[in-house]
């Protein structure tokens, strides 16, 4: 594809505003220019306050910076959700009790959960509530089922607020898996709701050991609230590796970043 720099951008926002992302390597192959080139385009437009670069590519800006219904959040970047889901539910034994964080990325754990035995689960999410009430009936999932019980949230089909905040303080957990709006190694793990990352930091209070699941879209994203360091979290669990420019500080806080396949 022979464009000239401005067609380029062009290209790029158009697919941006279509799909939501890109990604720096099709982009690459697209364009026909190297990776360098990309990076350009994507820093000009950065400024120009027209998508935001995160690692691997760009997306959308959220100019109101506010959280996508959970129906939205459900079937972005759902392939690699689903591939998370299983690599973390590879670390959860039998007969532990796990905090499941309110996401979509936390949702898809929970269908690999089913051989387990003997587990508790203590969720905020409505979904996963249903979800895990499904396996139950049709005898699939033998475990326990709390759920944490406050305000609803209608459009993200969870409970937050001080009610649930003081029903988990009655709980501890083995593991807490955490849902993320964002994540830099300097500002920590951050979320678009204060009740909801709250309520996450609570669970993460009262587990052994926290893992946060999270796509690359939210790598070197930062969001409204601030729910913990990267000293506080033990293990991340995301579709693609690691920034290099993070290792040394992830090895130095004892944090263990795990690549889904």
């Amino acid at each position: 594809m022979s464009l000239i720099g401005e067609e380029r951008k062009e290209y790029i926002l158009n697919q941006i505003n279509s799909e939501g992302k890109v990604i720096t390597n099709e982009l690459v192959e697209v364009l026909q220019v190297s990776s360098e080139t990309v990076r350009r385009y994507l820093e000009d437009l950065e400024e120009s306050n027209k998508l935001k670069r995160v690692y691997g590519g760009a997306v959308k800006v959220n100019r109101s910076r506010e959280e996508p219904s959970h129906l939205n959040r459900k079937v972005l970047n759902a392939q690699e959700k689903r591939k998370i889901g299983k690599a973390a539910a590879a670390l959860v034994q039998d007969n532990e009790v796990i905090f499941i964080d309110d996401g979509s990325t936390t949702l898809q754990i929970i269908e690999h959960l089913l051989n387990k035995e003997n587990l508790t689960i203590l969720t905020n999410s409505i979904p996963a509530l249903h979800s895990l009430i499904e396996y139950k009936n049709r005898e699939l999932y033998a475990g326990e089922i709390f759920f944490i019980g406050g305000k609803v949230s209608s459009l993200q089909s969870r409970v937050v607020g001080s009610l649930a905040e003081k029903m988990v303080e009655h709980f501890y957990a083995d593991k807490a898996f955490i849902s993320i709006d964002g994540m830099m190694i300097d500002k920590g793990i951050t979320s678009f709701d204060e009740k909801r990352g709250q309520l996450a930091k609570k669970m993460m209070e009262h587990a052994k050991m926290n893992l946060v699941v999270s796509d690359h879209t939210k790598i070197g994203m930062v969001q409204f609230y601030k729910m913990a360091d990267f000293r506080d979290i033990d293990v991340i669990v995301s579709n693609v590796p690691a920034p290099e420019d993070w290792e040394a500080e992830l090895e130095q806080m004892h944090v263990e970043w795990i690549t889904s396949e």
